[in-house]
């Protein structure tokens, strides 16, 4: 790495969290509750002496608190490392940026393998259904303990975009700027059914044991197949074709059973690996909750962003088939229908829905441009 490199990159970070008071109790959409929450979140940058520099920056599915630099002990740096840190999309010479763990994931936030106080061992399914409103209703109490009053931006991709727009109808004065990116306002039919092809993988895996597994065999295999099934939906068919085409890990066929097509040897490479870092009950309680995320609601589309006063930069990409960039025009249509001020940019790629955590020089260019600007104006 050269020193000019070394000059745009975080270095070593630790997760830190953030505990209600004990006892405390955490009432949910649905009307359930919890007790003790506990937020895992990693920041980066400093907080000016105003408090008006924060950004909180929302992961997807499979995301956690650490999005940049590194941990000690690990090679691997946060997994949207490329763009935060000085002089990169969420410069953190100027902006003190936040990512915390949503509450249902696992790691280190509130969630099916936390410990149950009432107990003293895993929740398991006996922790309550959370929805995106509830991750962002656990966030609002961390960004509270920061004494932060308006946070300068709130950003995130995929299930990080429903955060983010959900950010700006729960506590609409509370936001000054929203980059939702590849992402809905809700879940269509079809991606409620891979995510429910993706929950009976796990749950037929005799090991998930109707989700007391813990301290003993997870349900690996279950868990592998519905990343498996996930990832598809990641990439387009181009960038398949691109990748693997129809190559073979060996000379010719074995006509069996065995991962023979290259792309099935990556596959399962990707399932195996993410069973090492995931707990399968937070698969089912997130893409539970991603599946729920409706913001009409019975309410009229024109209505679904009354009252919301943030401004908006909606990215979205070409090749995304997952979330379609039609999805996130409908995003804009609703947000002009309220004259909300919008930017809306559609990138070109061939990567389909993982091109936010790949395409980052182009999104660097439009979020550096978006968050001057609304520097400028706060200024003002």
């Amino acid at each position: 790495m050269s020193e000019k490199n070394k000059d745009q990159e975080i270095g070593l970070v630790e997760t830190k969290y953030y505990n209600a008071p004990a006892g405390e109790k955490f009432v949910l959409e649905s009307g359930a509750s919890f007790f003790d929450l506990k937020i895992a979140y990693e920041t980066y940058g400093e907080l000016n002496d105003e408090r008006s520099n924060a950004v909180l920056v929302c992961h997807a599915l499979s995301g956690d608190a650490h999005a940049a630099g590194y941990h000690k002990d690990e090679k691997k740096p946060g997994w949207w490392h490329e763009m935060i840190g000085p002089g990169k999309a969420f410069d953190t010479d100027r902006f003190f940026v936040i990512c915390s763990n949503v509450i249902g994931g696992c790691k280190g936030s509130s969630g099916p393998n936390s410990i149950d106080p009432s107990k003293g061992t895993p929740y398991g399914l006996s922790f309550p259904i959370v929805s995106i409103k509830d991750m962002v209703a656990a966030q609002k109490k961390l960004i509270d303990s920061f004494g932060i009053k308006k946070l300068l931006a709130v950003a995130g991709g995929s299930m990080g975009g429903m955060q983010a727009l959900q950010w700006t109808v729960s506590y609409p004065e509370n936001v000054v700027c929203c980059i939702p990116i590849a992402t809905s306002y809700k879940h269509s039919a079809q991606q409620i059914a891979f995510d429910e092809v993706a929950r009976q993988a796990i749950m037929a895996d005799p090991a998930w044991n109707e989700g007391d597994y813990y301290g003993r065999a997870h349900p690996s295999a279950g868990l592998s197949v519905a990343r498996m099934i996930g990832h598809v939906t990641y990439m387009s068919d181009k960038s398949m074709e691109k990748k693997f085409g129809r190559a073979l890990k060996k000379k010719e066929l074995g006509y069996g059973f065995t991962s023979e097509f290259e792309v099935e040897g990556y596959l399962r490479y990707r399932g195996d690996n993410f069973v090492k870092r995931f707990d399968a009950n937070s698969y089912l309680y997130l893409t539970k909750a991603m599946d729920y995320f409706d913001m009409e609601k019975g309410k009229d589309f024109k209505h679904i962003f009354k009252g919301v006063v943030s401004r908006f930069l909606v990215i979205a990409f070409s090749s995304d088939w997952l979330y379609l960039p039609a999805k996130s025009k409908d995003i804009v249509k609703a947000l002009k229908l309220n004259g909300i001020d919008v930017t809306y940019c559609e990138i070109t790629s061939d990567y389909g829905h993982d091109a936010f955590l790949l395409k980052t020089p182009e999104e660097t260019k439009l979020i550096k441009h978006f968050l001057s600007n609304a520097m400028k104006k706060i200024k003002k």
